[in-house]
């Protein structure tokens, strides 16, 4: 079978499985995040899996990663909640999309966008310490009492009030919970009593019930990724769902002393065999792992050397039999005996998330 030049090949089955575990794990609605297409997964796809295990909303960044799942025949309920100054909604009602609001000037145009006997969903974003979007403490009263105006004279539906956690500590994830619990009572006090209330992403969904609330929105977790530094995506029950693969480019055989890529930041200290992967910081593999990472080959991990160029590094397979053609994997399931994105985060000093969202448009994507 011939070997792909460079593929990221989706287990939509792990998505499903990881959605599921969120289900049973939570008991509470899962809104699954697919924004920055689905973390680097495909997000119609990453979306569709999500849905038909159990999922019952979809989470994205902006209204237009919202209305390309709509062109793809993604008709769940998707909620948006970062928006362009001056942003207008009204595409986004009239594909029924859920716009998280942040402001009085947001809450205002969703309720211009609004028709006749079609008002707006709305999620209300609090602002509760994390210093970025959300409506401030300070702006509450203003907010909400225009709010609950606008909900009874049928311009806006407030479908959800939410937050977002620093996942800083125990004691900072909790001072947000407060805080929020604050602006969910300054709401019921002026009439606003959403289906939804929803402040945990994939970390807190995992270790604090208690923030679980009506709903959790899940992003890394549902690609079957750890978003904690001291435990493994198995020991949470998760599945990685990507594995970048490919096919060794080029081998040659070479002295000691020979050097390896730009600067020549490595050279041999033996005879060895150097075997070209054909990727690069141009497909999202981080130059910052130069002479760190490590990939599998014919089911032996093999060290880079040198630096990590535009479109290729180097391993050293030393006396292996290595073939032109032979699958490289860059990391998947390391269940499987394959390096993990895990340890390509700590080869560039990032996270797991960084390393399969950057994973750039020249790398084709196939689902199984």
């Amino acid at each position: 079978m011939t070997v792909p030049f460079r593929e990221a090949t989706i287990d939509l089955d792990a998505i499903a499985d990881n959605t599921r575990h969120f289900r049973r794990l939570t008991g509470v609605e899962v809104i699954a995040v697919v924004k920055a297409n689905a973390y680097g997964h495909g997000a119609a796809a990453a979306a569709v899996a999500a849905l038909a295990a159990g999922a019952t909303r979809i989470g994205v960044a902006q209204i237009p990663e919202a209305l390309e799942l709509r062109r793809q025949g993604v008709h769940a309920p998707i909620i948006a909640w970062l928006h362009a100054p001056g942003e207008r909604f009204e595409q986004a009602a009239a594909e029924r999309i859920e716009v998280g609001i942040s402001s009085f000037d947001q809450l205002e145009a969703a309720a211009a966008a609004a028709h006749v006997d079609e008002p707006v969903a709305v999620h209300l974003k609090l602002e509760t310490g994390l210093s970025r979007n959300g409506i401030a403490p300070a702006d509450w009263g203003r907010v909400l009492a225009e709010a609950a105006r606008l909900e009874r004279i049928g311009r806006l539906r407030i479908v959800g009030i939410f937050s977002h956690l620093s996942n800083t500590s125990l004691d900072d994830d909790r001072a947000a919970l407060e805080k929020f619990e604050e602006g969910v009572a300054a709401a019921a006090a002026f009439g606003i009593r959403p289906e939804l209330r929803h402040i945990a992403a994939t970390a807190a969904a995992i270790d604090h019930p208690e923030m679980r609330l009506d709903a959790v929105r899940i992003g890394i977790g549902i690609y079957g990724l750890s978003p904690f530094e001291d435990r493994t995506s198995a020991e949470l029950g998760l599945r990685p769902a990507m594995t970048l693969r490919g096919a060794v480019a080029a081998v040659r055989r070479v002295p000691a002393g020979t050097g390896v890529s730009y600067g020549y930041a490595h050279r041999t200290t033996r005879d060895t065999t150097l075997a070209l992967i054909p990727f690069g910081y141009a497909d999202g593999i981080p130059r910052q792992a130069s002479g760190k990472a490590h990939v599998a080959i014919s089911g032996r991990r093999f060290a880079n050397v040198g630096r990590i160029a535009m479109d290729q590094f180097v391993v050293d397979v030393g006396d292996t039999a290595i073939s032109v053609g032979d699958e490289v994997v860059l990391f998947g399931d390391p269940t499987l005996g394959v390096p993990s994105a895990a340890e390509w985060a700590d080869a560039a000093d990032t996270i797991n998330y960084e390393i399969v969202t950057r994973i750039g448009p020249r790398v084709p994507r196939r689902t199984s």
